[in-house]
């Protein structure tokens, strides 16, 4: 194994049902990065791997960096077991992990980079953290605002962005995408520098 192989996992629920909620954004992302590899999800060749779809590529420019881009096939409070697994097959350190998600306690379209740090109440994360024994793993934390109202964080979370945000999207997008690469390419400082609002 090439020692700058990086994981990248982007969360969220399977199935098309849950396609545009706003706590698939994570998914949304790593699609985006398999378009730029010119590349399709396909099931893991380990059966040990096999809850999670990959791709397996280089980012950046001619060399690139090499990466494994996953979408766990669980749903997001079981995501750590498939992205455990594929840190056990390819032999990659923590350092070397990056999760994309969504946070509520940012503002919409604001993104944050960070090393480490707590779940927030993300099942996803605490999953991840769980599974992996640690929480100094990347982040990529796309931001989706708290809920109107009274709402229930679990309910906002399942819902579709709005009509509003959804001009924004594909921008907000491609940004989130952006720094994912940057992150992989440059290292943390670099791209906290570059993108965290």
């Amino acid at each position: 194994m090439a020692d700058d192989l990086h994981l990248v996992a982007g969360l969220g629920n399977p199935g098309p049902a849950y396609r545009g909620n706003r706590h698939n954004v994570g998914a949304m992302v790593l699609d985006l990065l398999a378009g730029r590899l010119g590349a399709r999800f396909k099931a893991h060749r380990s059966r040990t791997a096999a809850r999670a779809d990959v791709i397996e590529g280089r980012l950046g420019p001619l060399p690139g960096r090499r990466v494994v881009l996953a979408k766990p096939r669980s749903y997001m409070n079981e995501s750590g077991g498939p992205v455990a697994s594929l840190r056990d097959f390819y032999n990659v350190p923590a350092d070397r992990i990056v999760v994309v998600h969504d946070e509520l306690d940012l503002p919409y379209g604001a993104l944050r980079l960070k090393r480490g740090g707590g779940d927030n109440g993300h099942n996803g994360l605490r999953s991840i953290t769980r599974a992996l024994g640690t929480r100094d793993y990347l982040r990529v934390r796309f931001g989706i605002g708290r809920p109107p109202g009274r709402m229930d964080p679990a309910d906002y979370v399942l819902r579709d962005f709005s009509a509003a945000e959804r001009k924004e999207l594909d921008l907000d997008l491609e940004r989130a995408a952006d720094a994912v690469e940057a992150l992989v390419l440059d290292g943390l400082e670099p791209a906290q520098n570059r993108f965290n609002d």
